[in-house]
């Protein structure tokens, strides 16, 4: 399980064996606030998570590359560029969301 933290850094609990969401619109009178929250910090920590992975996967080309394996090193590095697209649309989206949840 990761910890998923919200913009000031406190913890929003989120997975675990007991964790569902269809709390999302049947909780209450904060459900909105709440998921949209969860949204925001659950976003912002793939955003994060994805961008280590895509440094991770980068260094691994260039040891890769090291060991004369180009064409895998080649491979990897052309996964991190697609990688790096899709953490864009990531960063897109979550300040699409934001911007949002400032009009509401």
């Amino acid at each position: 399980m990761h910890l998923i933290k919200d913009e000031n850094g406190n913890v929003i609990p989120h997975g675990g064996e007991a964790h569902q969401h269809e709390h999302c619109g049947s909780c209450g009178d904060n459900c909105q606030e709440n998921c949209s929250q969860e949204v925001v910090a659950l976003l912002n920590y793939m955003l994060s998570h994805n961008e280590h992975h895509a440094q991770e996967l980068d260094q691994m080309a260039e040891n890769l590359q090291k060991l004369g394996m180009e064409d895998a090193a080649k491979t990897i590095k052309e996964g991190v560029a697609d990688f790096q697209k899709g953490n864009m649309r990531l960063g897109l989206a979550l300040t699409l969301v934001k911007e949002h949840l400032k009009e509401a």
